[in-house]
């Protein structure tokens, strides 16, 4: 079935289905595979459970009309969202970076929707499978669409990027984070310029931080023209801002380049490295001409989720519930952040940062000096990889795994604490917050 008959069914059935476990009656079920499963086996049961029709990629699963044969279920789910792009003449703005892309993307998203009808990216369905069923969520409903892209290795932002078709976009930062699939920082920085790559050639508009050296270098050498500025100082800066406050709440003040006004917000973030991705908000909803009491509204009603940047105060403690990944660059941001806070205990927890390849033992070394250089802070190490440097470092705490560290706290109670938990995702920290 060519693409175009593909996509007359689907507009007729616009809802995509990937899991049996959640279809949706009437939908377009895609049977994916993946590492440990091949969902063709799965394509029947999809039917029977409402799907309108399934699309497979293996001949012997196909017993009726109702099976759609293509010779690649995933290529073709990719291209079934770049042919609904292409109908779609709304602006997109495609958003990646090291650090802040899933809080920032939600702060824009938060603007945005004062006044515009928007669909983002959900959660962190930001990959070659996430960002399609995306673009294929927008509707005829929709007025701008925010996309979120996360990448491992090079050439993948411009492999989401002609599928997104962003008009607009960023990169939030660039640091250490997948060494291994990127070749170290100078790879990172290869693969989030794809970002900027795209917008030259398209003559897309670039939303730049004019505080990161690292951004400016990588918007010169590619001359881009469109560029909106956003930072503290610059006079390049279409919104600058400066921070207010940071404990517990980041708090900033801020104004336009036409508007000598200074407008104050106050977020329910904590940590200043949180202003960055505030300022871009600022800044997107300010080129979209959102007014300062609709962007300050936008900004100070997003509730942040999904274990980024969220204070938790339980019966005992409050915790900085910062556990959703981790890499140098935010464990360093997180520890220094936690020493700038008033507290009367402070405790980190800390685990290990997957993917460093050949820095992981000097990376892991690096956050673990600076914990313990963090004045009156008790810390706690978790992981194989910080497990390996406890030897030369008797005055911290350390478990191998997480249910370890689970025995240790319910032998020894943290109580009256400010505690920071982090770690990349493959920890699961998550589960310690029951015993704080």
């Amino acid at each position: 079935m060519v693409i175009e008959q593909l996509y007359q069914l689907y507009l007729q059935h616009p809802v995509i289905s990937t899991d049996t476990r959640k279809i949706a009656t009437g939908s377009l079920f895609f049977a994916l595979k993946g590492d440990k499963f091949d969902a063709n086996t799965f394509a029947a049961q999809a039917l029977e459970a409402g799907a309108a029709y399934a699309v497979i990629d293996d001949a012997a699963y196909r017993t009726s009309d109702c099976f759609i044969l293509v010779d690649d279920v995933l290529s073709t789910l990719q291209d079934l969202a770049r042919y609904h792009r292409k109908q779609l003449q709304i602006p997109v703005i495609g958003l990646t970076g090291t650090n802040g892309k899933t809080t920032t993307k939600e702060l824009i998203n938060a603007v945005l929707s004062q006044q515009f009808t928007t669909l983002a990216t959900q959660g962190n369905l930001n990959n070659h499978i996430g960002v399609p069923l995306t673009i294929l969520s927008i509707n005829n409903q929709h007025q701008m669409a925010v996309i979120e892209m996360g990448a491992n290795h090079q050439k993948e932002i411009a492999f989401l990027c002609t599928i997104a078709h962003p008009t607009h976009g960023l990169i939030t930062n660039v640091g250490k984070a997948h060494l291994e699939g990127f070749g170290g920082v100078e790879g990172v920085k290869i693969g989030k310029g794809e970002m900027y790559d795209y917008l030259k050639a398209t003559n897309g508009t670039a939303f730049v931080n004019s505080d990161s050296p690292d951004l400016m270098l990588m918007k010169e050498t590619r001359g881009l023209v469109n560029v909106e500025y956003y930072g503290r100082t610059s006079a390049l800066n279409t919104i600058s801002g400066n921070l207010a406050d940071s404990a517990p709440y980041l708090a900033l003040n801020w104004k336009t380049v036409t508007n000598n006004q200074t407008y104050r917000t106050t977020t329910q973030l904590t940590g200043d490295y949180n202003l960055d991705n505030v300022l871009t908000a600022i800044c997107v909803g300010h080129y979209f001409k959102l007014s300062p009491e609709q962007i300050n509204a936008g900004i100070e009603g997003y509730q942040p989720k999904n274990n980024r940047s969220q204070i938790l105060k339980t019966n005992t403690n409050t915790l900085i519930c910062d556990y959703y990944n981790a890499n140098p660059s935010s464990m360093m941001v997180a520890i220094d952040n936690l020493s700038k806070m008033q507290a009367a205990q402070k405790v980190m927890i800390l685990g290990d940062m997957f993917e460093m390849g050949d820095e992981a033992a000097a990376e892991h070394e690096a956050v673990l000096k600076a914990a313990l250089t963090t004045p009156e802070a008790k810390v706690i190490f978790i992981g194989k990889e910080f497990s390996l440097l406890k030897d030369d470092n008797e005055g911290a705490t350390f478990y191998e795994t997480a249910e370890q560290a689970i025995s240790g706290l319910q032998a020894e109670p943290i109580t009256n604490s400010t505690v920071l938990i982090k770690g990349s995702r493959g920890m699961a920290l998550e589960r310690l917050v029951a015993f704080l």
